[in-house]
């Protein structure tokens, strides 16, 4: 499985560049609303040195890190809901994300403009929530009168999910985020079917100028991040703090002049890396890996998930005809120097179907087709 986040935003607030620098350019940037007309799609790999360690003991002839798809959405105002601005076939991209990260401006500039003339970011993370409230509104509101309809018929699933929706309406109608509900496992199946906007995990990236971004990562250093991290506090979101300007000149570099640049910046890593890492955080997400000859890969499963589970990303006939997997820990593997040592010592195992992946897990498996 591969992480799909979709990068959302008020015009000029820094989304397409951040896109830019995420994608290593492509979409445009300009300083008025409305720029980006189609969303773009942008694969970045995923940061993780334990990649490039394996590949150093195996010498496979491929290696495949995991990746991220990102989806920059083009900039939302106030309306898009009932087709302001780009209007509705926007918001449609974001239901196929995985993640929504909500840039927000946090500094000051008075040659970007900003859509509404003013900085404040927590009115944009409102006008924002606002309209995917709606369209999740209109969407739960469809889906109750079928379910009224049936329930009225005796239909008992009906019943349970017309009391699903009566829930999530009221809810959104008190401009309540579907994600912030307390609901059992079943009411819980019954709104991921319907991909309600307002249930997706949001991390909200605080885009500073350059001058604020290392003060910025600490409590008390900018007022501005400091009002979206109580924001983020209260709806158990994240925040990552990043300035695109700087990510954008990143994307320009090379590895040696990153690592200088970010030195001289005060930053131990690039933005990117940190809303990749806290993605996975939301998602609780881990990374498990397959070495061998042909190919050193890293794969992205949930965190416990089965071994026929993660067997299932590679390909569903992995999972179906799962029989057990040869499984090392990834710090076993690297002290040990490889496959052949790690079996003379002891350390690899062989596990069954009830096996509980483990971040960093070197596996092999064995299955019938």
């Amino acid at each position: 499985m591969a992480l799909s986040i979709g990068i959302v935003g008020l015009p000029n607030v820094g989304k397409s560049t951040l896109f830019n620098a995420l994608n290593g350019g492509g979409a445009e940037a300009a300083n008025y609303p409305f720029c980006t007309i189609d969303p773009n799609v942008g694969i970045v790999l995923v940061p993780d040195s334990r990649v490039a360690e394996l590949s150093l003991i195996v010498k496979p002839q491929a290696v495949q890190d995991a990746v991220v798809e990102f989806n920059d959405i083009a900039g939302l105002v106030a309306g898009a809901a009932k087709g302001e601005g780009l209007g509705n076939q926007f918001l449609a991209h974001i239901r196929e994300c995985s993640v929504i990260a909500h840039v927000v401006r946090c500094f000051e500039d008075e040659n970007i403009t900003h859509v509404a003339n003013r900085i404040d970011p927590l009115s944009d993370i409102d006008t924002i929530d606002t309209e995917l409230m709606l369209k999740d509104l209109d969407t739960v509101q469809k889906v109750r009168t079928r379910a009224e309809k049936q329930a009225k018929s005796g239909d008992a699933a009906a019943k349970k999910r017309l009391a699903v929706m009566d829930h999530a309406l009221t809810a959104l109608e008190d401009g309540t985020p579907v994600r912030r509900l307390q609901l059992d496992d079943d009411a819980r199946e019954q709104l991921r079917d319907l991909h309600l906007l307002t249930a997706k995990p949001v991390l909200y990236v605080a885009n500073v100028d350059e001058a604020n971004v290392c003060k910025a990562t600490v409590a008390g250093g900018n007022a501005l991040v400091d009002r979206v991290r109580q924001r983020a506090e209260e709806e158990a979101a994240e925040v990552v703090v990043i300035c695109a300007q700087i990510e954008s000149e990143l994307a320009e570099m090379d590895a040696d002049s990153q690592i200088e640049f970010l030195a001289d910046l005060g930053l131990s890593e690039p933005g990117l890396h940190t809303l990749i890492r806290r993605a996975y955080t939301l998602l609780d997400l881990i990374t498990y890996f397959t070495a061998g000859v042909k190919e050193v890969r890293a794969w992205t499963i949930h965190r416990g998930d089965t071994a026929p589970q993660a067997a299932g990303v590679i390909h569903t006939d992995f999972e179906h005809g799962f029989i057990r997997a040869e499984v090392i820990a990834y710090d076993d593997f690297i002290h040990c120097g490889g496959e052949q040592r790690c079996k003379e010592l002891g350390k690899m195992r062989l596990e069954g179907k009830s096996y509980i992946v483990h971040d960093g897990d070197v596996m092999h498996f064995r299955f019938n087709v």
